[in-house]
């Protein structure tokens, strides 16, 4: 019997242990709860390029900006944006020259200014993270520069060289990495605008051309590892280093808006060394790229990257230390978001991000707490977490109940409806009459679409605010949000409020312009409008796009809905065959340039194959556009952003949509979290409390012990019958006779 007892509790302390476990769905190893790591997701795929010269989409942001650091960023919470150095030591105001080289004051006509020099202070005492790149051998040339492909065998990562080094950052990395630019081998999105404004650097991609060709001619074309490109073998006129820590930039003309690309990875330090380690025969076959493993000085480096499944960054020990920031905008720090004054960043140890492809069990994992955000790379998850609430007072208990956090603003995107210039019933028009004739109608359309109720009140899960102009809140020269200020021809002021126009006065337009009941003054035919959009009609979709033409009928105008793909409408866009179409944009910088310029006569995307879809024109709106170019914030950017603005009104080329709202979902121990679409290097700003996570996450995740009941009734039978056995067998024994 003891025998037995012994095998059937352990068979029983097993079989609790099992259950146990196998009740847990915590997808993380125990005890990750307590640990100061930020748990993420990603879908679809990993980022294709961390290169800094290569990468350009959203959701490569994220990982980039935490390991590289380009010269500036944006401050953390002050609206209209404001850069602050980064990288530099300083955010420099640029010195302005003439033909001549002479020296021209800050206030001297534009037209005067050949070059505008920055002379850009770096940092001293950046280290970049450890990498094999630096590592130096006894002689003090590079240990890891030589490698045979033996050596490579069992080589998959940087951390799998045994000594990895470091060095300081100097400016001569940052006048690399604008050479890199030039590169044939790699996609460069930022070449085609700095050749614009970078002196002399048409002429070395020409150069860097040729050199390539030269050095590729008898190799195969689809050699992955070519012969190391060694930028430093030739000059670039407008980047020079003056020093250890001098960046010099010579820019074409008067160029306000450069300072916001040197705020983007584009102007982060590449180090050569990282260049040549990376050339090596056999490195790209062992996913030893920079666009998989980054060389930067940032706050976190990348120590795990499993494509498609999993990343993780940890923080990189030789970073410099910057802090949290102590200033902000008024209710900052009443709201808690100054509370980390001072404080050294990053706060978080490591950033582990894994692949979940539905949006539902994505949700599912950051309810439970096994999430401390759904992701970091989108910015509409709290829309998503809203809805639901909205949706289930059950589910809105809950969410409350677990003190989930979906801070949310508008920000930076910006969709709208648009009317195609070239077309002769929506369009500009041939004659004046029909000019006027046409901007009537194109004004009671614009009020009809009531972006209040659809993006405001009905499609909660896209929400935004409704917009009086094509300049966003948090953009210097906007007045959207301010007291009273309205678009007039759309909205008008009633009791201190401003409220979209009647249907009444779009219906009065509408007789204007020959068009009353939507029917054709002269023939009676209905007016039939046709309506491009760029996706397939989903039932989320099908639902907008109902709704859109809901809004013409109220004027009797029928809005025929024209489906395509993305290739196709795009193809129908540039060809100034669509009508009306639906549209959007996300900015590259928060300066009203950025917005406005969609609306110039030379971005005509008929025409110059430009940005602008409307294929709008108006001379005077392009002579203001060119002045507001070189204009630095102040009074008179203000005064030409308001007529720019005063004539888009006007004319309507656009009905002016919405202001997306960007809106993140965070758990009530995750601090510091803002959503924002301008500023992407936002990872070292949040900051854990494990110890509350822990707890949290235990309470709203008990354990299930049902399955164990089901488990122990099969288990409970078997140990009957082996007890049973063993009493037969005993008393079998007990009834054999004792031999003689």
């Amino acid at each position: 019997m003891p025998r037995l007892g012994v095998c059937a509790a352990g068979l029983v302390a097993a079989a609790l242990a099992w259950a146990g476990a196998g009740c847990s769905n915590n997808p993380w190893p125990a005890g990750s709860a307590a640990s100061n790591t930020l748990f993420v997701s990603f879908d679809e795929r990993s980022p294709r390029h961390l290169d800094p010269t290569s990468s350009f989409g959203a959701p490569e942001a994220p990982y980039t900006y935490a390991v590289y650091e380009p010269l500036y960023q944006y401050h953390l919470l002050k609206r209209p944006y404001e850069l602050v150095p980064r990288a530099a030591a300083a955010v420099a105001r640029p010195r302005y020259v003439d033909k001549a080289g002479q020296a021209l004051p800050p206030d001297a006509d534009p037209a005067l200014i050949a070059e505008s020099l920055y002379d850009i202070p770096i940092r001293p005492g950046m280290r970049y993270a450890p990498h094999p790149a630096f590592t130096l051998d006894a002689q003090g040339r590079p240990r890891y520069h030589q490698l045979s492909p033996e050596q490579l065998r069992d080589k998959f990562s940087p951390w799998d060289f045994e000594e990895p080094g470091t060095r300081e950052v100097t400016a001569e990395d940052f006048v690399y990495a604008f050479k890199r630019h030039a590169s044939p081998r790699q996609e460069t999105p930022a070449q085609s605008l700095f050749v614009d404004y970078v002196v002399g650097l048409k002429d070395y991609i020409a150069i860097v051309k040729a050199e390539d060709a030269k050095v590729t001619a008898t190799l195969p074309p689809t050699l992955k590892d070519k012969p190391f490109l060694d930028f430093r073998r030739w000059p670039l006129s407008g980047v020079q280093a003056l020093d250890r820590h001098t960046l010099r930039l010579r820019i074409v003309g008067k160029a306000p808006q450069w300072n916001y690309w040197l705020a983007l990875t584009f102007a982060a330090p590449v180090p050569w060394e990282a260049d040549a380690f990376y050339a090596q025969p056999g490195m790209a076959d062992r996913g030893l790229t920079m666009d998989r493993w980054p060389v930067g000085s940032g706050p976190f480096m990348m120590t795990e990257f499993v494509p498609d499944r999993r990343h993780v960054m940890r923080r990189n020990p030789n970073f410099r230390g910057e802090t949290y920031p102590c200033e902000g905008m008024p209710g900052d720090r009443e709201a808690g978001r100054l509370d980390d004054c001072g404080k050294p960043l990053p706060f978080i140890d490591e950033v582990v991000a894994t692949i979940v492809k539905e949006r539902v069990p994505r949700k599912q994992l950051f309810t439970q707490g096994y999430l401390d955000m759904p992701e970091i790379e989108r910015n509409d998850w709290g829309l998503e977490f809203l809805a639901d609430m909205d949706a289930s007072p059950a589910t809105r208990a809950l969410y409350e109940r677990r003190g989930f956090r979906f801070p949310t603003v508008a920000d930076g995107g910006y969709w709208y409806v648009g009317f195609n210039w070239l077309d002769p019933v929506v369009g500009r028009g041939e004659t004046p009459a029909q000019r006027e004739r046409n901007r009537k109608l194109r004004q009671a359309l614009s009020i009809a679409i009531d972006w209040e109720e659809g993006y405001g009140r009905i499609f909660d899960g896209q929400a935004g605010e409704a917009a009086h102009s094509p300049v966003p809140p948090g953009t210097f020269g906007s007045r959207e949000g301010q007291p009273l200020w309205h678009n007039p021809v759309t909205h008008r002021l009633v009791d201190g409020r401003v409220v979209r126009r009647s249907i009444a006065d779009a219906r009065a337009l509408m007789v204007q312009a020959g068009y009353p009941d939507g029917r054709d003054a002269v023939s009676g035919a209905p007016l039939v409008l046709n309506y491009d959009y760029f996706r397939a009609a989903t039932p989320e979709k099908k639902a907008e796009m109902d709704w859109m033409v809901r809004q013409f009928a109220k004027l009797g105008v029928q809005l025929e809905l024209r489906n395509t793909d993305y290739n196709q409408f795009r193809d129908k866009m540039r060809r100034g065959k669509a009508q009306i179409y639906w549209w959007g944009w996300t900015p590259d910088y928060p300066d009203a340039e950025n917005y406005l310029f969609l609306l110039t006569g030379a971005q005509s995307m008929a025409r110059f194959d430009g940005n602008n879809a409307a294929n709008y024109q108006d001379d005077e709106y392009d002579r203001l556009y060119a002045e507001l170019r070189t204009l630095d914030d102040g009074p008179r950017k203000q005064a030409v952003v308001d007529r720019m603005v005063a004539i888009v009104q006007h004319d309507a080329p656009w009905s002016l949509g919405y202001f997306p709202y960007v809106s993140m979902a965070y758990q009530p121990w995750l601090h510091n979290g803002r959503p924002s679409l301008v500023i992407p290097d936002r990872l070292k700003y949040l900051r854990l409390d494990p110890a509350l996570r822990a707890a949290r996450v235990a309470e709203w995740n008990p354990p299930v012990w049902w399955p164990l009941a089901i488990l122990l009734l099969p288990l409970a039978g078997v140990v009957l019958a082996l007890r049973r056995g063993w009493r037969q067998r005993q008393a079998a024994t007990a009834r054999t006779p004792a031999p003689i």
